[in-house]
């Protein structure tokens, strides 16, 4: 999930696309930023160390925007999960993120929302991740900081530093 954008877009997509694992490429169906982050993504690894392909992806964005002078090219939230972790997002290029956050306690969800059906669907230790509270009710929401990525699991709930870099190394072109 990407709720956000790349900056002139069309301005750096060549740069991003090109950057994309020449396996990969065919599998692009679309025109969208959203698409092309996450093949970027793929790339640099998101199914072995999903934080880290989404720094190099970001990484890269703001690489080429520096490049091709597009101030502050990355805003948004993002996240991806394996089926038992989910990593949440949530930074921009200029450090003024959309906001995200998540929910640790369903049963008070449960008490402020009765006649919601998904959340008599949620187990107990299910989590929700939005982009603005379901409600003004403290200790329910759990704000991600700006520039952070949100881990959140079956053992617990965690806060990481988010830090995105260029990679090291280009992805060959194959012509």
């Amino acid at each position: 999930m990407h709720n956000g954008y790349i900056k002139d877009f069309a301005l750096i997509k060549r740069d991003l696309v090109v950057a994309v694992d020449p396996s990969l490429y065919p599998l692009i169906e679309g025109q969208t930023d959203s698409e092309v982050l996450f093949f970027l993504a793929l790339t640099f690894g998101l199914e072995d160390d999903p934080p880290a392909a989404i720094e190099r992806a970001i990484g890269l964005v703001e690489d080429a925007g520096s490049r091709l002078g597009v101030p502050d090219p990355f805003q948004g939230t993002i996240a991806t999960t394996d089926g038992e972790t989910t990593w949440a997002v949530r930074y921009s290029s200029e450090g003024k993120s959309r906001s995200l956050y998540y929910t640790t306690d369903v049963p008070t969800l449960r008490e402020l929302y009765p006649d919601r059906q998904l959340l008599r669907e949620l187990s107990e230790d299910a989590r929700l991740i939005v982009s603005e509270p379901l409600g003004d009710v403290a200790g329910v929401w759990n704000e991600v900081p700006e520039a952070t990525c949100g881990v959140v699991s079956r053992g617990g709930d965690e806060l990481r530093p988010f830090h995105p870099r260029a990679p090291s190394k280009s992805v060959p072109v194959v012509a």
